[in-house]
Protein backbone atom coordinates (compact mmCIF):
# COMPACT_ATOMS: atom_id res chain seq x y z
CA UNK A 1 0.00 0.00 0.00
CA UNK A 2 1.25 3.45 -1.08
CA UNK A 3 1.94 5.75 1.68
CA UNK A 4 0.26 9.04 1.83
CA UNK A 5 1.86 11.92 3.99
CA UNK A 6 0.67 15.50 4.21
CA UNK A 7 3.03 17.87 4.03
CA UNK A 8 6.28 17.88 2.33
CA UNK A 9 8.19 20.57 4.29
CA UNK A 10 11.68 20.90 4.69
CA UNK A 11 13.36 21.89 8.04
CA UNK A 12 17.10 21.12 7.33
CA UNK A 13 19.12 20.31 10.54
CA UNK A 14 22.62 19.05 11.40
CA UNK A 15 22.44 14.79 12.40
CA UNK A 16 23.23 15.99 16.03
CA UNK A 17 19.95 18.14 15.56
CA UNK A 18 17.74 15.28 15.68
CA UNK A 19 18.94 14.31 19.28
CA UNK A 20 17.82 17.56 20.76
CA UNK A 21 13.76 18.49 22.07
CA UNK A 22 11.10 19.04 19.47
CA UNK A 23 11.19 22.67 19.65
CA UNK A 24 13.91 24.40 18.68
CA UNK A 25 14.83 28.50 19.24
CA UNK A 26 14.60 30.81 16.23
CA UNK A 27 17.01 29.64 13.54
CA UNK A 28 19.36 32.28 12.44
CA UNK A 29 19.16 33.73 8.73
CA UNK A 30 22.14 31.02 7.28
CA UNK A 31 20.16 28.29 9.04
CA UNK A 32 16.60 28.91 7.47
CA UNK A 33 14.83 26.09 5.88
CA UNK A 34 15.33 26.06 2.48
CA UNK A 35 12.62 25.01 -0.56
CA UNK A 36 11.46 21.99 -0.74
CA UNK A 37 12.08 21.92 -4.49
CA UNK A 38 15.62 22.85 -4.03
CA UNK A 39 17.81 19.44 -4.68
CA UNK A 40 19.69 17.97 -1.58
CA UNK A 41 21.49 14.74 -0.64
CA UNK A 42 19.51 12.41 1.38
CA UNK A 43 20.86 13.07 5.12
CA UNK A 44 20.71 9.86 5.60
CA UNK A 45 23.27 8.06 3.70
CA UNK A 46 26.69 7.82 5.35
CA UNK A 47 29.97 8.25 3.13
CA UNK A 48 30.96 4.23 4.20
CA UNK A 49 27.65 3.23 2.45
CA UNK A 50 25.61 2.34 5.27
CA UNK A 51 22.59 3.10 6.65
CA UNK A 52 22.30 6.15 9.14
CA UNK A 53 18.34 7.20 9.88
CA UNK A 54 16.97 9.92 11.70
CA UNK A 55 14.88 10.11 14.35
CA UNK A 56 10.99 10.22 13.91
CA UNK A 57 9.70 11.11 17.11
CA UNK A 58 7.72 7.57 17.81
CA UNK A 59 9.86 5.41 20.07
CA UNK A 60 9.10 2.23 18.68
CA UNK A 61 9.23 3.36 14.81
CA UNK A 62 12.83 4.68 16.25
CA UNK A 63 13.98 1.15 17.70
CA UNK A 64 12.77 -0.51 14.88
CA UNK A 65 14.71 1.59 12.05
CA UNK A 66 17.89 1.20 14.93
CA UNK A 67 17.42 -2.75 14.52
CA UNK A 68 17.19 -2.18 10.54
CA UNK A 69 20.05 -0.21 11.11
CA UNK A 70 22.36 -2.24 13.16
CA UNK A 71 21.69 -5.48 11.23
CA UNK A 72 22.00 -3.93 7.95
CA UNK A 73 25.55 -2.11 8.88
CA UNK A 74 26.44 -5.61 10.26
CA UNK A 75 25.87 -7.60 6.57
CA UNK A 76 27.06 -4.19 5.03
CA UNK A 77 30.76 -5.17 6.74
CA UNK A 78 30.57 -9.35 6.32
CA UNK A 79 30.06 -8.21 2.88
CA UNK A 80 32.91 -5.84 2.30
CA UNK A 81 35.40 -7.91 4.61
CA UNK A 82 34.29 -11.10 2.19
CA UNK A 83 35.42 -9.13 -1.19
CA UNK A 84 38.85 -8.27 1.22
CA UNK A 85 39.28 -11.54 1.34
CA UNK A 86 39.01 -12.91 -2.37
CA UNK A 87 40.80 -10.01 -3.45
CA UNK A 88 43.58 -10.62 -1.33
CA UNK A 89 43.31 -14.29 -2.55
CA UNK A 90 43.44 -13.75 -6.03
CA UNK A 91 46.41 -11.55 -5.44
CA UNK A 92 48.28 -13.63 -3.77
CA UNK A 93 47.90 -16.36 -6.35
CA UNK A 94 47.28 -14.21 -9.57
CA UNK A 95 43.62 -15.71 -10.06
CA UNK A 96 41.07 -14.29 -12.22
CA UNK A 97 40.70 -10.40 -11.98
CA UNK A 98 37.16 -9.74 -12.63
CA UNK A 99 34.10 -8.63 -10.47
CA UNK A 100 32.85 -12.01 -9.68
CA UNK A 101 33.11 -13.60 -5.98
CA UNK A 102 34.19 -16.80 -7.41
CA UNK A 103 36.60 -19.96 -5.72
CA UNK A 104 36.96 -22.33 -8.69
CA UNK A 105 40.04 -20.70 -10.43
CA UNK A 106 42.07 -19.61 -7.14
CA UNK A 107 41.29 -23.14 -5.52
CA UNK A 108 42.81 -25.30 -9.28
CA UNK A 109 45.96 -22.86 -8.56
CA UNK A 110 46.45 -23.38 -5.31
CA UNK A 111 46.04 -27.23 -6.40
CA UNK A 112 48.43 -27.56 -8.88
CA UNK A 113 50.90 -25.27 -6.69
CA UNK A 114 51.10 -27.30 -4.11
CA UNK A 115 49.92 -31.00 -5.93
CA UNK A 116 53.50 -32.76 -5.26
CA UNK A 117 53.57 -32.14 -1.53
CA UNK A 118 49.98 -31.65 -0.43
CA UNK A 119 46.40 -33.46 -1.10
CA UNK A 120 44.52 -29.88 -1.08
CA UNK A 121 40.69 -29.95 -1.27
CA UNK A 122 37.51 -28.11 -0.16
CA UNK A 123 35.63 -29.70 2.68
CA UNK A 124 31.43 -28.67 3.66
CA UNK A 125 30.31 -29.14 6.62
CA UNK A 126 26.36 -27.75 7.00
CA UNK A 127 27.14 -24.40 5.10
CA UNK A 128 30.70 -23.92 6.70
CA UNK A 129 33.13 -24.76 3.75
CA UNK A 130 37.53 -24.69 4.63
CA UNK A 131 40.66 -25.45 2.80
CA UNK A 132 41.63 -29.04 3.61
CA UNK A 133 45.63 -29.98 3.48
CA UNK A 134 47.02 -33.16 3.61
CA UNK A 135 50.69 -33.53 3.17
CA UNK A 136 51.60 -36.24 0.63
CA UNK A 137 54.21 -38.16 2.44
CA UNK A 138 55.77 -38.19 5.68
CA UNK A 139 57.32 -35.00 6.85
CA UNK A 140 59.79 -34.31 9.36
CA UNK A 141 59.92 -32.46 12.51
CA UNK A 142 60.90 -28.95 10.70
CA UNK A 143 58.86 -29.44 8.09
CA UNK A 144 55.26 -29.93 9.79
CA UNK A 145 54.52 -26.20 9.38
CA UNK A 146 52.44 -25.37 6.57
CA UNK A 147 53.93 -22.86 3.71
CA UNK A 148 52.88 -19.71 4.61
CA UNK A 149 50.83 -18.71 1.43
CA UNK A 150 49.07 -21.74 1.47
CA UNK A 151 48.03 -21.00 5.42
CA UNK A 152 46.68 -17.60 4.10
CA UNK A 153 44.54 -19.11 1.65
CA UNK A 154 42.64 -21.38 4.65
CA UNK A 155 42.29 -18.80 6.58
CA UNK A 156 40.91 -16.44 3.30
CA UNK A 157 38.78 -19.31 2.65
CA UNK A 158 37.53 -19.83 6.76
CA UNK A 159 36.52 -16.20 6.32
CA UNK A 160 35.30 -16.44 3.23
CA UNK A 161 32.77 -19.01 4.70
CA UNK A 162 32.12 -17.24 8.00
CA UNK A 163 31.19 -14.10 6.16
CA UNK A 164 28.84 -15.56 3.58
CA UNK A 165 26.88 -17.43 6.65
CA UNK A 166 26.92 -14.30 8.71
CA UNK A 167 25.48 -12.63 5.31
CA UNK A 168 22.72 -15.41 5.04
CA UNK A 169 21.52 -14.79 8.47
CA UNK A 170 21.68 -11.02 8.82
CA UNK A 171 19.57 -11.43 5.48
CA UNK A 172 17.23 -13.14 6.90
CA UNK A 173 16.58 -11.40 9.83
CA UNK A 174 16.68 -7.75 7.63
CA UNK A 175 13.84 -9.10 5.67
CA UNK A 176 11.20 -9.51 8.38
CA UNK A 177 12.60 -5.93 10.34
CA UNK A 178 11.80 -4.19 6.43
CA UNK A 179 9.01 -6.11 5.50
CA UNK A 180 7.17 -5.49 8.92
CA UNK A 181 8.15 -1.59 8.23
CA UNK A 182 6.88 -1.30 4.59
CA UNK A 183 3.53 -2.84 5.52
CA UNK A 184 2.91 -0.12 8.12
CA UNK A 185 3.55 3.10 6.06
CA UNK A 186 -0.35 4.59 6.51
CA UNK A 187 -0.10 4.03 10.56
CA UNK A 188 3.50 5.12 10.78
CA UNK A 189 3.05 8.41 9.34
CA UNK A 190 -0.42 8.76 11.59
CA UNK A 191 1.91 8.08 14.72
CA UNK A 192 4.38 11.20 13.28
CA UNK A 193 1.79 13.12 13.18
CA UNK A 194 0.38 12.32 16.88
CA UNK A 195 3.69 13.29 18.75
CA UNK A 196 4.36 16.16 16.59
CA UNK A 197 3.93 19.49 18.75
CA UNK A 198 3.86 21.87 15.85
CA UNK A 199 3.45 21.86 12.45
CA UNK A 200 6.99 22.48 11.56
CA UNK A 201 8.04 19.46 13.52
CA UNK A 202 5.46 17.78 12.00
CA UNK A 203 6.89 18.46 9.12
CA UNK A 204 10.22 18.00 9.66
CA UNK A 205 9.93 14.78 11.49
CA UNK A 206 7.51 13.33 8.26
CA UNK A 207 10.26 14.55 6.25
CA UNK A 208 12.53 12.27 8.30
CA UNK A 209 10.23 9.50 7.96
CA UNK A 210 9.89 9.58 3.90
CA UNK A 211 13.76 9.97 4.04
CA UNK A 212 14.43 7.21 5.87
CA UNK A 213 11.94 4.90 4.62
CA UNK A 214 13.92 5.75 1.21
CA UNK A 215 16.16 3.92 2.57
CA UNK A 216 15.33 0.97 3.77
CA UNK A 217 13.94 0.10 0.80
CA UNK A 218 17.52 1.09 -0.72
CA UNK A 219 18.97 -1.22 1.41
CA UNK A 220 16.41 -4.21 1.23
CA UNK A 221 18.11 -4.16 -2.69
CA UNK A 222 21.42 -4.08 -1.21
CA UNK A 223 20.36 -7.11 1.04
CA UNK A 224 19.25 -9.26 -1.26
CA UNK A 225 21.96 -8.72 -3.65
CA UNK A 226 24.75 -9.89 -0.64
CA UNK A 227 22.46 -13.26 -0.05
CA UNK A 228 22.01 -13.99 -3.34
CA UNK A 229 25.99 -13.91 -3.58
CA UNK A 230 26.69 -15.40 -0.56
CA UNK A 231 24.38 -18.02 -1.13
CA UNK A 232 26.41 -18.81 -5.07
CA UNK A 233 29.82 -18.62 -2.98
CA UNK A 234 28.43 -21.30 -0.63
CA UNK A 235 26.77 -23.54 -4.07
CA UNK A 236 29.72 -22.92 -5.71
CA UNK A 237 31.86 -24.09 -2.78
CA UNK A 238 29.93 -27.70 -2.63
CA UNK A 239 29.87 -27.95 -6.35
CA UNK A 240 34.02 -27.60 -5.64
CA UNK A 241 34.05 -30.05 -2.75
CA UNK A 242 31.98 -32.46 -4.72
CA UNK A 243 34.51 -32.58 -8.03
CA UNK A 244 37.77 -33.02 -5.66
Amino acid sequence: MSVLFCCRCVFPSEDTDERQPLLHPKLPESEKPVSARQPRPAPTVSRSGQLVPKRVGVKDLDQRFSDVTETFNQQHESYNVMKERVISLRRTYNCNNDSTLTLTECVRKIKEEYEDSYRVTVVIKGYDFSLSVVPLRSVDEGEKSLPRLLRLAQDELRGFSQGAIAIVAAGTKLQVLIDWLLSRGERMAEQVREVAPTHQDHCRLEENLIETMQEVRRVRELSLGYCLQAREIQTEAAQIAGLA
